[in-house]
């Protein structure tokens, strides 16, 4: 990172040290893009092409990273692995069954992960640049849901306002069930009053917006990550009243339910067609036998095509032009065993930057890297669950992710004193000084990693 430069009083001097860089910006603006998705709020913007631009400024960030020196410049294992994921689908595309769309797949969605990926994690070099992304993404689901619940059609399922991503209800579900432990660090972690209401409606307007959805697949997401929440949060770090006040927002939200539109006996049945199948009014439809043969079919297909899968982005051609619901099945079938294999290892990483940041002296010492240490690994549980009903393969918030435990174990393991030295540097020379300093610890550190 660039020195910080000194300047005459200290409000200013406060303000030089955390300016952003135009490249951190670029991943901000690549962030706000999705998760937030203007397009569809603000009228008329709709015409421009948002996805196009937001490739535009991930090239863009990644030459400004390198040329601010911001970039690690040991590309994380995660990242290589991703690569490799991404070689194996261009790979197998001259084998799909339709070369075109398999093309397309590939380089106009499955390149968004990559690049995302690469972004963050080489990228974001200070926490508090980590907690800005937390908080653009754990507030961006917050107004989503309290949108969706606002025009939400009390006889149907909720669906999301915004569309894209989100219209549909499973995956709205899975995707609010992600970020609620995010909201649940920041309410935690939050200084004021009005920060502290503000992210404990959040987490109250987000269980209530997975069970408006009726999504079996979403309740489980959300339970599992409720129940890591509270352990990481309550149990491990001494904050046992937690599960007094869990309960009374359990039976808060039981009592208010009926006033957002839900039915308690259309949900029960809906959750008890998760095992018995399509019941009356449980808004089934026979969903489950159609899961159930795609997910055969999907697996029949990986069987039968295990080096080079169907093509990526072709397996709706053979489920009738439906999805396998299935993100690991789904992979295997459009990519092969080996890309299954990749990506399976690609989440596994994932795991290990969150145990190895556990076992850090930051970790120990920093309330915040351990709040939302736990908040990734809470999410990371829901999503291996929610991936297995829902494809999401192609999607960018699986590699936002992983590439948030790349910075916690960068900030906590490679370069935990990232920053200190330039803070405390009160002249030019001194902070030139401590971003050399830093730069050959760093260098270091890349070595023996």
């Amino acid at each position: 990172m660039s020195a910080t430069v000194a300047l005459s009083t200290p409000k200013t001097q406060a303000e030089e040290k955390h300016k952003s860089s135009f490249a951190f910006k670029a991943v901000m603006a690549i962030s706000v893009l999705y998760y937030a998705r203007p397009e569809d709020v603000i009228p008329g913007l709709n015409v421009i092409p948002m996805v196009k631009i937001a490739g535009i400024l991930a090239l863009v960030a990644l030459i400004f990273g390198m040329r601010e020196q911001r970039v690690v410049k040991k590309i994380p294992v995660e990242n290589k692995l991703h690569l490799l994921l991404f070689g194996q689908m261009v790979f197998s595309i001259p084998f799909a069954y339709w070369r075109m769309g398999a093309f397309n797949t590939v380089f106009f969605r499955a390149t968004k992960g990559v690049i995302v990926m690469l972004l963050v994690a080489l990228l974001v070099t200070s926490f508090r640049e980590l907690k800005r992304l937390f908080w653009i993404q754990a507030a961006s689901m917050s107004f989503m849901t309290m949108a969706s619940i606002a025009q939400h059609n009390r006889n149907a399922r909720m669906t999301g306002a915004l569309g894209g991503v989100f219209e549909n209800p499973n995956d709205l579900a899975i995707n609010i069930a992600l970020n609620w432990p995010l909201c649940f660090a920041f309410f935690l972690n939050a200084d004021k009053a009005w920060k502290k209401a503000f992210w404990l409606g959040s987490m109250m307007i987000m269980i209530i917006g997975v069970v408006l959805t009726y999504s079996r697949s979403g309740f489980l997401a959300m339970g599992l990550c409720a129940l890591i929440s509270l352990y990481q949060f309550s149990v491990k770090g001494k904050r046992l009243h937690l599960i007094a006040l869990a309960v009374l927002a359990a039976v808060f939200l039981a009592g208010a339910a009926p006033m957002f539109g839900l039915y308690p006996q259309i949900w029960l049945t809906r959750m008890e067609s998760s095992v018995m199948g399509n019941i009356d009014n449980s808004y089934d439809r026979g969903s489950k036998e159609a899961r159930t043969e795609l997910l055969r079919l999907s697996l029949q297909e990986m069987a039968t095509h295990p080096l080079t899968g169907v093509g990526p982005g072709n397996f709706q051609i053979f489920g009738d032009w439906h999805v396998a619901h299935n993100t690991y099945s789904e992979m295997g079938a459009e990519a092969g065993v080996p890309a299954l294999i990749i990506f399976v290892a690609i989440l596994g990483c994932a795991f290990w930057n969150l145990r190895r940041t556990a076992k850090s002296e930051e970790f120990k010492k920093n309330s915040e890297t351990r709040l939302f240490s736990g908040a990734m690994l809470a999410s990371l549980g829901a999503y291996l669950v929610g991936a297995a009903f829902s494809s999401t393969q192609y999607e960018l918030f699986p590699y936002f992710m992983v590439a948030y435990t790349t910075v916690l174990y960068h900030m906590s393991c490679v370069f935990p004193d990232h920053g200190k030295s330039e803070a405390a540097a009160t002249t030019p020379e001194q902070g030139n000084a401590a971003a050399k300093e830093l730069r050959r610890s760093r260098q270091a550190a890349w070595l023996r990693d």
